[in-house]
């Protein structure tokens, strides 16, 4: 589910050290659970864990509370009560269409007060006031009351803006009407669908530049769609750094909001065709030696082949544009507006900074500065280049999703959106204000990875993201979802609450903190609805009972992988699965099916040093477990009474098991098509270790799978017709 190629990288700020002296536990609990902060979780052994006082004092430091004394402690919760008096306008309110919502406006005793909203379209709506006493409080020596007010029934969905006054005080919040369902998925009920997963780096053709690229996601949307599929759902395409060395896990991204330009094709940007015929062969020569990459079936070169690109890209970028491009080009920056300004400025002072820099947490060079702003005069062509890089990828993913729906998929691309981004990222210098400093994200000690894992990635503020009004959430999402059928969330669940693990504490020694889930899946389903795109949650792991019940009910589609799914000790029967799901035989982070079957990824942890028990209990276990899917498999027909078939045969039955569930979307990886049996990713290793979301895509006999091949590729072919008649059938 997560990176895990990446290495300990420092942490952006630290919190405030708790003092020698003991403070008063009941206090400090109050005072956690008083700012979304959990006491206590639930282990992988089933029973509950106290989070450390320690632990506790450090993650409320990172909420910018203090609480190392018993003084601070009483302080702020005292203020705690207070801060929302404290504010004529909450910092945002967001509410469900057709649910009756108030808001709370808080003046000067007795003073007048209205409260209006301006609608997205302009509309300016009257609020009426409930007939509702509620205490005045006494706030700096000042009596405060509040005026509840109902939200216009009338405003309908999108982002409007509350309007508050007072005797000549104004105050203005974000007032955000969400859908109560999100209905995208809802014809999916009526005929189902299924498509293609795949690592998009890994699938090249014979004009890859040695990494697959946005044109052969094209080709692979319109290869599986001619076959019925609805989608191909790939890897986080977020941008990465904007020159090599760059952070091979897709999972740890640079920005979460922008593509990387990694994934170009070159030849398909217009303005190379009137490039100097030397300069074109410059390119040409650049071109042919990382197509030979594409031979290289162990490992992919995105260093080399990036490196080739940005040479290109650069010659390409000095031709000039004709006048419909030229315009083309400034209405996509307008329209991205601030946000992309800044991520350029970030690519263009990262070309010559490295992240380790102490410029990145030096307070001088924080954005808007005076020597930030300096460098934004001086950089002003390399702040374009990145921002004509941005251009080029929403032209290329546009024209990708067009090549799905003339194929005729339903949804087309579906993204996948990576829980968080890099400690030493252009996010985390361009977001800083609204992100947490001295804590990354992570997971308490489960069975996998009994040590807790520290994904190195600091999580949203949740206070300060609501004073900006949920704009760079928001900002997020319409980007991804501007040419995409669909999202896929990875860890959903971090929606809800996220494990954050102070800076110096090791992954176990972390608490969990609250978010306002309804404000963020509310928004999620918002812009989804805008876009027209199906949600799909990853919710495997940890979590409360009633999430998944929750997110079915916003029309959030959930997870099931078949290997997951169990009835006690047995597989569970493919009655049972969640119609609101994608199910899918795998995931990225196992084996694919035909290592998985073989018992590869016992041998490979093995090697790595990663069992918590011999090998061969290990093996016997794993082969137990298959036996009894063969058994479930063979009591369905799907496979000789007397005959464990062949490892094509039994790979087709577990995806036509599949399609006997309810779920209404169901996901077949490429490598199953394809036969490949190496791990995308590994958990709970580097990339000195194993060469995680670095692997080709290749065959059983471990030879390179080029699209090329995929049209004449008898078990690609094979094993869509199965998915597609079983489905259909």
């Amino acid at each position: 589910m997560k990176a895990s190629s990446q290495q300990q990288a420092p942490t952006s700020g630290t919190p405030a050290e708790p003092s020698g002296t003991p403070v008063n536990p009941e206090l400090l609990r109050w005072l956690a659970d008083a700012n979304g902060v959990g006491t206590t979780y639930q282990g992988w052994d089933g029973n509950p864990h106290d989070v450390a006082p320690a632990t506790l004092i450090r993650v409320l430091a990172a909420l910018g509370v203090q609480a190392h004394t018993d003084q601070l402690i009483e302080s702020a919760l005292a203020e705690s009560e207070l801060a929302p008096w404290r504010r004529m306008l909450p910092p945002a309110v967001v509410v469900q269409e057709g649910t009756p919502s108030q808001v709370p406006v808080h003046v000067r005793d007795g003073s007048a007060v209205r409260l209006s909203v301006i609608t997205e379209d302009g509309r300016k709506l009257e609020a009426g006031r409930q007939d509702a006493w509620v205490e005045p409080r006494e706030v700096d020596g000042v009596t405060i009351g509040r005026a509840t007010f109902d939200v216009p029934a009338n405003t309908g969905l999108g982002w409007h803006t509350l309007r508050a006054e007072s005797e000549g005080t104004v105050a203005e919040a974000t007032l955000v009407v969400v859908p109560s369902r999100l209905s995208t998925a809802a014809p999916l009920e009526e005929r189902r669908g299924w498509g293609l997963a795949t690592q998009l780096y890994s699938v090249r053709s014979e004009r890859s530049w040695g990494v697959g690229d946005f044109a052969d996601l094209a080709e692979l949307a319109a290869l599986a769609g001619a076959r019925g599929a609805d989608y191909v759902l790939v890897n986080p395409l977020h941008a990465a750094d904007p020159v090599p060395p760059v952070e091979p896990s897709p999972y740890s991204p640079s920005t979460r909001r922008f593509f990387n330009p990694l994934y170009l094709r070159v030849e398909a940007i217009p303005e190379l065709a009137y490039l100097k015929p030397k300069k074109q062969a410059v390119i040409r020569g650049l071109m042919k030696q990382a197509r030979k990459l594409n031979k290289d079936t162990t490992r992919l070169d995105r260093n080399t082949a990036y490196a080739a690109k940005l040479a290109a890209l650069e010659l390409v970028y000095g031709v000039r544009r004709s006048p419909s491009r030229q315009r083309a080009f400034e209405d996509f920056c307008r329209a991205a507006g601030t946000g992309l300004d800044d991520f350029a400025l970030w690519c263009a002072i990262r070309e010559d900074i490295d992240a380790d820099d102490p410029f990145w947490t030096d307070p001088a060079a924080a954005l808007g500065s005076p020597l930030v702003e300096k460098l934004r005069n001086e950089l002003a062509d390399r702040i374009e280049f990145h921002r004509w890089l941005q251009w080029l990828c929403d032209e290329q993913l546009e024209s990708a999703q067009t090549a799905a729906k003339r194929a005729g998929m339903r949804l087309g691309v579906v993204h996948d959106l990576a829980v968080g981004v890099d400690l030493q990222s252009s996010d985390a210098w361009t977001l800083k204000d609204v992100l947490a400093s001295g804590v990354s994200v992570g997971a308490p000690p489960d069975m996998y990875n009994q040590l807790g894992q520290d994904w190195h990635q600091p999580p949203w503020h949740p206070t300060r993201l609501a004073e900006a009004g949920y704009r760079p959430f928001r900002e997020m999402l319409a980007t991804i979802l501007r040419h995409s059928g669909g999202i896929r969330v990875d860890h959903i669940l971090g929606f809800f609450r996220l494990w954050w693990v102070p800076a110096g504490n090791s992954a176990g020694d972390g608490a969990y903190v609250r978010f306002d889930h309804d404000a963020l899946i509310g928004i999620l389903a918002l812009e989804a609805q805008r876009a027209g795109a199906v949600v799909i949650g990853e919710d495997l792991g940890t979590f409360e009972p009633w999430v998944r019940d929750y997110l079915a009910a916003r029309g959030i589609l959930g997870t099931s992988i078949l290997w997951f799914e169990s009835d006690g000790d047995a597989p569970l029967a493919p009655e049972k699965y969640r119609l609101q799901a994608l199910s899918s035989v795998n995931t990225h982070d196992l084996p694919p099916t035909a290592g998985y079957l073989a018992g590869d990824h016992v041998t490979l942890r093995s090697g790595l040093g990663l069992l918590e028990r011999p090998a061969e209990e290990e093996r016997l276990d794993h082969n137990a477990t298959l036996e009894k899917m063969m058994q479930l498999l063979r009591q369905r027909g799907l496979l000789p009474a007397d005959d464990a078939g062949t490892e094509e045969e039994r790979i087709e039955a577990l995806h036509r098991l599949l399609a006997q569930t309810p779920s209404v979307l169901l996901g077949v990886a490429l490598v199953d098509a394809v036969g490949e049996r190496r791990v995308q990713n590994q958990p709970g290793t580097t990339s000195a270790q194993y060469p995680n979301w670095q692997v080709p895509l290749a065959n059983s006999d471990g030879d390179s799978v080029l699209l090329d091949s995929l049209d004449e590729n008898e078990r690609f072919n094979a094993l869509l017709a199965a998915v597609e008649e079983s489905i259909r059938g």
